[in-house]
């Protein structure tokens, strides 16, 4: 996108938009080797936003929106919106992320609770210590703290 294409069409046809005047009006200025705070977001960042907007949704089992979700169809559903492919289970999605520590958790990274080698659960890391998840049946898409040391993390390549 070009900056003009941001800039008030007002502006535009007067064919005065300076870069202040653009600054003042909430515009952005796209310049060669700069990139604008929306494509610089990753990939992660801009999928846990996605999954943030479908706070309270209902949690319906194989569900992948854009109304229901079970725990695996919304980190689905909300990579999907962002451009990047995971496959449908959450054992499946963490088979297919790089995985990482929690010391190297970031906003974004996909959340895997396990009982031994055994994937059972997904939600999209929020910071803080908190996810955002379809938890179970009879519940919404949440914001929750993680309540176990069981779990793995993995970053959507």
């Amino acid at each position: 996108m070009t900056a003009l294409n941001r800039v008030p069409s007002l502006m535009v046809r007067a064919g005065t938009a300076s870069a202040l005047t653009i600054a003042a009006v909430g515009g952005s200025i796209v310049a060669p080797g700069f990139s604008s705070e929306a494509s610089a977001a990753t990939h992660g960042t801009k999928a846990l936003q996605i999954a943030a907007s479908k706070k309270g949704s209902p949690y319906k089992y194989g569900a992948t929106g854009p109304h229901r979700f079970d725990c695996s169809g919304l980190t689905l559903y909300s990579f999907k919106k962002v451009g990047k492919k995971l496959p449908r289970t959450a054992a499946q999605q963490y088979n297919k992320t790089r995985h990482i520590s929690a010391k190297n958790r970031k906003a974004g990274d996909l959340v895997f609770f396990h009982s031994g080698s055994n994937v059972y659960h997904v939600g999209i890391y929020a910071g803080k210590n908190k996810l955002w998840h379809a938890p179970k049946s009879g519940d919404v898409v949440r914001l929750q703290k993680i309540w176990t040391k069981s779990v793995w993390y993995g970053r959507v390549k």
